[in-house]
């Protein structure tokens, strides 16, 4: 039975474009369909490490449960601290459960030049499968995020630059990511993306977040192959952000997904 669970397991990740379950976190980029590469937020270091530079100090937290496959679930949690000379942040991610499990570390950087920000991220992955061992591998992400005009901002990240490997000839998913966010009015951010596995077709990403008296925001989004369709909702205080995102999806049916982040030095006033 432990093999049948584990053989289910590595499928949905296959069917999910990639060899590995996919690190994209934060219910906010849940609630937005995963159109996330222009998000500049708390979670950008699991969405898009260019997107870090300028955010300020904060710790961040986010769990996924999906109630047809408890073996599924998804956690990630992070810290960002501004330098001097830029942005640096330390996460940890985890899926699966026990029979089969997921799990890296990842240190990246990201730093401000003219309109456009730059990062990278590295992780140290590891695969675990009862009855199969340990495998594990370093990995180099890289991204960016430029502010064209205060309406439009263009985003792009690498997922495995450096093309590694966790055996001979098993290569850890490439990945390629476009996009663009038009702030629209205040109030209203619309995104869109393409994700592409250089092995599988690109998968279309849209979302839009619209904000209701400053501090309560609606979300919603969608992703092609496979569809799916997103929702979430979020709130704020000074310094602490909650946000909750539901997820329908024609191969992993429900998903919930909740976070938080918590700004770790309080505002000028």
């Amino acid at each position: 039975m432990k093999y049948l669970v584990i053989t289910g397991l590595v499928c949905m990740s296959k069917l999910c474009h990639g060899q590995s379950a996919s690190t994209l976190m934060g219910a906010r980029a849940a609630g937005m369909g995963y159109a996330s590469a222009v998000l500049k937020d708390e979670a950008a270091l699991f969405n898009n490490p260019g997107a870090m530079a300028g955010n300020k100090a904060s710790a961040f937290f986010a769990q996924e449960i999906r109630p047809d496959m408890p073996g599924a679930n998804r956690m990630a949690a992070g810290i960002q601290l501004p330098f001097k000379m830029g942005v640096g942040a330390f996460g940890v991610f985890r899926f699966g459960d026990d029979l089969y499990s997921e799990q890296s570390l990842s240190a990246g950087f990201s730093n401000q030049f003219g309109i456009a920000s730059l990062g990278f991220k590295v992780n140290y992955i590891q695969y675990h499968a009862e009855g199969f061992g340990i495998k594990n591998a370093f990995s180099l992400d890289f991204g960016g995020l430029a502010q064209v005009t205060p309406q439009i901002s263009v985003g792009a990240y690498i997922v495995n630059l450096t093309q590694s490997e966790i055996s001979a000839g098993e290569r850890l998913p490439t990945r390629l990511v476009a996009a663009i966010g038009f702030k629209l009015d205040e109030n209203f951010l619309l995104a869109t993306e393409i994700d592409k596995d250089i092995d599988y077709k690109a998968i279309w990403k849209t979302g839009f977040e619209y904000t209701i008296h400053k501090k309560v925001f609606v979300r919603s989004g969608f992703s092609l192959n496979p569809t799916a369709i997103h929702a979430g909702l979020g709130a704020q205080t000074r310094r602490l952000k909650i946000n909750y995102a539901l997820q329908f999806s024609t191969v992993l049916g429900e998903t919930h997904q909740a976070s938080a982040a918590l700004q770790l030095a309080k505002q000028k006033k």
